[in-house]
């Protein structure tokens, strides 16, 4: 049986958090939540997910310097990070930093999960959330 890719949700808004796993699970993914930037680039840096969904939005670290710092690390530069905003005016500053894609909120779930098997091209990793 194959492993299923693992995606690290980084959300601080505890409902969509859990709606976003449910949607990547139901699509097959193994899915490892955070509610902040720090504790995502420190994550990635050990574990490297498949992908990455990360808003932008978030107290302590936002996503923003969390996408720089996991930009800058050469253990982390290549996964795929889809950012997640409210602000549409964040797009293309996210796009600029280097995510892969990025999903207005709300997101449409089925849309969601699309994009990232898009990024993910359905790679194995194994979660040890």
């Amino acid at each position: 049986m194959k492993k299923k890719a693992m995606v690290l949700v980084v959300e601080d808004e505890a409902d969509i958090r859990e709606g976003v796993t449910v949607w990547l699970e139901m699509s097959g993914f193994d899915v490892c939540c955070r509610n902040d930037g720090r504790d995502c680039a420190k994550f990635a840096a050990t574990r490297r997910p498949s992908a990455i969904l990360l808003d932008v939005r978030m107290p302590n670290m936002g996503g923003m310097e969390a996408l720089n710092e996991i930009r800058r690390q050469p253990s982390t530069s290549d996964i795929p990070v889809i950012m997640l905003s409210a602000d549409l005016r964040d797009e293309q500053r996210a796009l600029d930093a280097g995510a892969s894609y990025f999903v207005p909120k709300p997101y449409n779930g089925k849309q969601l999960a699309s994009i990232v098997k898009l990024v993910t091209n359905r790679e194995m990793a194994e979660c040890s959330c």
